[in-house]
């Protein structure tokens, strides 16, 4: 079955991994993702209903503005996928505007666009707020027309909404599945990747995670799957789950010979 792809680069996606998450994610009505990212298991699923969270609020102000006006913003994003403003001097500019402008049709329009701008598809803002991932010199970067309408068509039965995943959580009910797409847990020290978000995702997040899942799982009869790295502490993370390993190739590494496969898990709770 041809899978699809999101509209959104997004570093950490799991478009290469959505085939191991659909093998493990469990049957249901709905299915809450509170880490909903590019979107590439929504996407590729088909439960009845959605919840989809995430903490950055440029994210699911897109995903609603997709859903409700798919002709009007390719009309609009379009305009920015020619070789005029694939320049630097038009990038910085446009990445100025982005962060003043508090219109969010118009930062919608611009986040897809400094998306597939940007360097490595990254989603980066400093600690006042300002999104500020440096050009990324592609030659013609790709304008995602087709994978835009189908998103906006699956989006039909999806809600979103932009809150914190610990109140993602508390929304799962009976007949609920949870998908959990954390910020992975560093490989090693040094490996801790800048925030994707001014809120960054602590030690105490993904260990409250870990007792979130167990919880719905053993309380509310709701299975949860989460993905991270296999790292020492995610197993011990993850001690009361069935653990499934799959290898991934990791590509947010700029020298090539680093990105290496590394072990994922992919834990279950039920």
């Amino acid at each position: 079955m041809k899978k699809n792809r999101a509209f959104l680069k997004w570093a950490g996606g799991k478009y290469p991994l959505v085939d191991d998450i659909k093998r493990h994610l469990p049957a249901g009505d709905c299915l809450i993702e509170p880490f909903v990212g590019a979107g590439s298991v929504f996407l590729n699923t088909d439960y009845k209903s959605y919840i989809l969270a995430d903490i950055n609020n440029d994210l699911i102000n897109l995903y609603d503005i997709v859903k409700t006006r798919i002709d009007e913003f390719v009309r609009d994003a379009r305009v920015f996928f020619s070789p005029e403003f694939n320049q630097s001097e038009q990038f910085y500019a446009l990445r100025a505007e982005f962060n003043q402008s508090t219109d969010i049709y118009r930062r919608s329009v611009l986040f897809l666009y400094l998306n597939r701008h940007c360097y490595n598809g990254l989603c980066r803002y400093n600690l006042s707020g300002s999104f500020n991932v440096p050009f990324g010199r592609y030659k013609k970067p790709y304008f995602p027309e087709t994978e835009l309408y189908w998103f906006a068509e699956k989006a039909q039965n999806a809600l979103f909404v932009c809150e914190h995943y610990q109140q993602t959580l508390l929304k799962a009910e009976s007949g609920s599945v949870v998908y959990c797409d954390p910020p992975y847990a560093p490989l090693s020290a040094t490996a801790n990747f800048t925030a994707y978000h001014t809120n960054s995702f602590s030690m105490g997040d993904q260990m409250n995670l870990a007792r979130l899942a167990y919880q719905l799982s053993s309380e509310n009869d709701v299975p949860v799957l989460i993905s991270n790295h296999e790292t020492p502490l995610t197993l011990e993370w993850y001690a009361q789950a069935t653990l499934h390993r799959v290898s991934a190739r990791r590509t947010i590494s700029s020298n090539v010979l680093q990105r290496s496969k590394v072990n994922e898990l992919l834990a279950l709770y039920r």
